[in-house]
């Protein structure tokens, strides 16, 4: 539900594809809720815009402007982001689908539904019916995820995974650790995602 972690992940793609040792790069990715408060039963009114200016102490137009920021952003890297259509959720059961994915050889393809299901679709993350047709859409069993949203192993993995990236000195998203030697913060471009899977390469 960070709109920079698309972006980031789309800039990261277009690195690696230019990257002469990309078959050997595993990518695996790692949980992080920004915000593990938010209510699982939330049931919310307004749009994101209104969502957020009331969370952040903005206006609500210092919010739409924020937000077209990123739009553009995003438009920039070949995405289609629909802020008017986001709805407020918690995170927690979307990260026990990954965790699955993951565990399925499907952890990109999951992030991606899911990325593209909120920014671009609206899809709402609170709704575990919605949540398990897009695990059904990228391959992913009923019985198994029905078992996973209600996993407490999945439940300590996503928190452990949220405390290793604390242990590296994690402090936002996206974050990507290469190696566990060498760190990019932020949705950097291309050029610097490839500087430094050249750096990791020669190490």
């Amino acid at each position: 539900m960070c709109p920079f972690c698309y972006i980031g992940k789309r800039n990261f793609e277009n690195a690696l594809a230019s990257f002469e040792g990309k078959e050997n790069v595993e990518i695996e990715w790692k949980s992080f809720q920004l915000d593990p408060t938010v209510p699982h039963d939330l049931k919310y009114d307004g749009d994101i815009y209104q969502y957020l200016a009331e969370k952040k102490g903005w206006s609500y137009e210092q919010s739409v402007q924020m937000h077209q920021h990123v739009v553009d952003m995003a438009a920039g890297v070949g995405l289609k982001y629909d802020f008017s259509k986001a709805k407020p959720a918690n995170s927690l059961r979307a990260h026990l689908l990954i965790q699955l994915a993951k565990s399925k050889g499907l952890g990109d393809e999951m992030e991606e539904a899911l990325f593209k299901a909120y920014f671009t679709e609206g899809r709402d993350f609170g709704d575990v019916n919605e949540l398990k047709s897009l695990g059904q859409e990228i391959g992913l069993n009923e019985d198994d995820m029905n078992a996973a949203l209600q996993s407490e192993t999945l439940v300590n993995k996503v928190s452990a995974e949220v405390q290793e990236g604390q242990q590296l000195g994690l402090t936002g998203v996206p974050f990507f650790v290469i190696d566990r030697k060498y760190g990019v913060a932020g949705a950097q471009p291309p050029e610097a995602f490839k500087q430094v899977l050249e750096k990791a390469q020669e190490a």
